[in-house]
């Protein structure tokens, strides 16, 4: 059999095979926190303020806009999850729909996705826990990466490896802990909106697009406009996709991904519309723009230091939630294409204690600890964003073939108006992908180059399909 045409077969997809396999401890309610947890973050608690200086006011259409495409991309989620309730998320269904070489694409997206969104996201705590850092004497060239002219983000490298450690424990143990530190960062936003409206004036919305609507080079040469910051906020929107990795660790998944994926969807879409809203309300986007913790800032600005104190301080504690959903995430995306033959077997091993990949998520918070030491916040958002579209494009192209290819295929979920989704899914990300900087676009096929390399020298010969054997314990 060709590469160009190994298929998973669809009914065989699924958990029910003789290699490595993951404990079942997941509800939906694990799943509805795991999303909420991996969407509400860095994106609201920091990248407001960076949309803000690329767009202006007009930064709510911004939100408006990557909501709507992430959600033609996550309806699309919950029909494939559901038909396919196997771990891998959009790697798996490429892999059944499209062949091994998307799918081999598609995974190495989703490794560069999940891999720098734990290490954005390491950057944006940091950035809340300085003060917790240098009251214990950590000198500032330990609080920065090379950027900005420290040695390391020492903050940052602490806590990528207390959450792969966490990890390591036990998905159930994990998923606990990020109920209840989910509770608390939903808390902390309610309280802001509380304090921030009274302040609410509306004229600064007024001029609403000052920097335009199309993604277009500002003075110093960096893209600015309402795209160009959709094409930013895009990354505080995704972590649905997270939830649809943990298909094999749920106990009913053909319920409990359709909630976990569309609940959280929802939920936080109108989290994310309320909070932007006020915030622009309380203070002139080109007041808290520059800031990497702008709603502290804007409760500052408003004279509520304690309150504001009590923001950054639950930030601190529940912002671990989203790298822990993405490095979850992360960990299983590697597990299952060690499964299959792609990456070393070695590398698919579950420990009998946990049940979980404790060599993959320890790995994972290694790469993530070191990018987040030594890079920005912004470059490392912008590419871990083209890895996602490139994921959400293979979502609903999977979507489209499958309906095509095997129309009578009984869909536990079925995306409504599926043609329009998924070709608005598919069209939006394209459109998304053209907004980012060229210099993130370079490097997103720099990256795939060396992806593929790796998969002509290794993966095209060592995959189960290419062997014609199952995988073995």
């Amino acid at each position: 059999m060709s590469f160009w045409t190994r298929r998973k077969a669809i009914d065989t997809a699924h958990a029910g095979h003789d290699g490595p396999a993951l404990k079942k401890t997941l509800s939906w309610y694990h799943l509805v926190a795991l999303g909420v947890g991996a969407i509400v973050g860095t994106g609201i608690y920091t990248l407001t303020g960076v949309g803000a200086g690329l767009a202006g006011p007009g930064v709510i259409l911004s939100f408006l806009i990557a909501g709507a495409v992430c959600a033609c991309a996550a309806l699309c989620y919950a029909e494939l999850s559901t038909m396919i309730p196997a771990s891998g998320s959009a790697y798996t269904y490429s892999y059944v729909a499209m062949g091994e070489p998307v799918a081999w694409v598609i995974g190495w997206s989703l490794i560069l996705e999940y891999t720098l969104v734990c290490a954005a996201v390491a950057v944006g705590w940091s950035a809340h826990a300085q003060g917790l850092f240098k009251m214990i004497g950590t000198p500032d060239f330990l609080l920065a990466g090379p950027h900005a002219g420290g040695l390391i983000n020492l903050p940052a490298v602490i806590i990528s490896m207390a959450v792969a450690g966490l990890l390591a424990l036990g998905t159930r143990e994990s998923a606990t802990v990020n109920m209840v530190l989910v509770v608390i960062k939903i808390a902390a936003l309610a309280v802001f909106v509380a304090l921030c409206l009274p302040a609410f004036d509306a004229s600064h919305f007024t001029p609403f697009m000052p920097k335009g609507f199309a993604a277009n080079p500002g003075p110093d040469g960096v893209k600015v406009g309402v795209m160009a910051a959709a094409s930013l906020i895009f990354f505080a929107f995704y972590g649905f996709d997270a939830v649809s990795t943990a298909a094999e660790e749920t106990k009913n998944p053909k319920r409990d991904l359709t909630i976990g994926i569309v609940g959280s969807m929802a939920a936080c879409t109108a989290i994310y519309m309320i909070v932007a809203a006020v915030s622009i309300g309380a203070s002139r986007t080109e007041v808290f723009s520059a800031s990497e913790a702008p709603l502290v800032f804007i409760l500052e600005t408003l004279k509520h230091p304690k309150i504001a104190a009590g923001v950054a301080l639950a930030a601190v504690i529940a912002l671990p939630t989203v790298i822990l959903a993405f490095m979850y995430g992360q960990s299983r995306i590697f597990f299952v294409m060690a499964r299959d033959g792609l990456l070393p077997r070695a590398l698919s091993r579950v420990n009998a204690r946990t049940g979980t990949p404790v060599l993959m998520t320890l790995l994972t918070g290694v790469l993530a600890a070191v990018l987040s030491g030594l890079l920005p916040l912004k470059e490392i958002a912008e590419l871990a964003n083209a890895g996602t579209l490139a994921a959400f494009i293979a979502v609903g192209a999977s979507v489209i073939v499958l309906r095509l290819r095997e129309p009578a295929r009984q869909r536990v979920f079925s995306t409504p108006a599926w043609p329009v989704v998924a070709a608005g899914a598919i069209l939006g990300c394209l459109y998304l992908f053209a907004s980012l900087p060229a210099k993130t676009q370079h490097y997103f096929f720099y990256a795939q180059l060396i992806g593929l390399a790796i998969y002509f020298l290794y993966g095209v010969r060592r995959s189960v399909l290419a062997q014609g054997s199952p995988p073995t314990k």
